[in-house]
């Protein structure tokens, strides 16, 4: 299983936007998660920065490469794009974290 890290931006004073947007995350978008492979799928909040820090696996074998094709997450990204940075095509900026320790 793999282990994915990243970071994203919260705009000033939409966090409990943000929150109460994923208490009702959508089931068909949880589903396309599922499907693809997606497992243990956390986002935590820095108050202090906004940066928000995503952790995720992702099952052997399975790839995320087809998400952004998929209308389901183009509608949330569009949904969410109001309340964090934004690329021009409503997904989320998202940095890549590097693994540099882990203790299972």
């Amino acid at each position: 299983m793999q282990r994915i890290a990243f970071k994203m931006k919260l705009l000033p004073g939409k966090e409990a936007e943000y929150k109460k947007r994923h208490d009702e995350i959508w089931p068909e978008l949880t589903q396309l998660l599922q499907d693809t492979g997606i497992r243990d799928y956390a986002i935590f909040l820095d108050t202090e920065t906004n940066d928000l820090f995503g952790t995720l696996k992702l099952e052997d074998g399975c790839s995320m490469e087809h998400l952004p094709a998929q209308p389901v997450m183009q509608r949330w990204w569009a949904y969410m794009a109001d309340i964090m940075e934004a690329n021009a095509d409503k997904s989320p900026v998202s940095i890549p974290l590097k693994d540099v320790f882990y203790m299972p």
